[in-house]
């Protein structure tokens, strides 16, 4: 997973877990709450998928989002903005890991204690502790796989646009 958030600013995990919370609370709300245990196999089947290094830098990374848009907004304040940045950091250290709640649950809600249970042991697994490995270097391979194939078909495209636009006499 590491190498795919290199593709993933943190204004999109933002956007992305803010375009998920309405959907989720109202999911969250027609099922029942999930127990203690299960709760505790989603943090650990997150903990050997090395969830945290989706939003280790999470707080940091939007502090400095939004002090950008701050500056854009305020260029007479740019000096004091850059200060406050690393404070206002400080200040809300450790708030990355409501991330890994929110995961926790969702995982939870999606499995029910016995499959999180049986998922657990499927990870501590020789095949899944390779799919572990292995996962993050395939997801890695095939978002090359659609970027390349979405740069080449992007051109189809544009070709038949392009066309398209000649018989319409209009050449681009």
């Amino acid at each position: 997973m590491k190498s795919v958030l290199k593709f993933l600013p943190a204004a999109t995990l933002a956007v992305g877990l803010a375009l998920s919370a309405a959907p989720a609370a109202a999911q969250q709300a027609a099922a029942p709450k999930p127990s203690p245990a299960a709760i505790a196999s989603a943090k650990e089947i997150l903990s050997m998928k090395n969830a945290t290094a989706m939003y280790a830098n999470a707080v940091p990374g939007m502090v400095e989002k939004v002090k950008a848009t701050l500056i854009g907004q305020n260029l007479n304040y740019q000096k004091d903005l850059n200060e406050l940045a690393p404070v206002v950091a400080q200040q809300l250290a450790g708030r990355e890991k409501e991330i890994g709640e929110g995961m926790a649950q969702a995982y939870a809600a999606q499995f029910n204690e016995q499959e999180l249970k049986d998922l657990v042991t499927f990870y501590k697994s020789p095949l899944g502790k390779k799919l572990i490995e292995a996962e993050p270097r395939a997801i890695d391979q095939s978002m090359r796989v659609m970027n390349s194939w979405a740069q080449s078909f992007s051109e189809t495209i544009a070709s038949a646009f392009r066309a398209e636009m000649k018989k319409r006499g209009k050449e681009m």
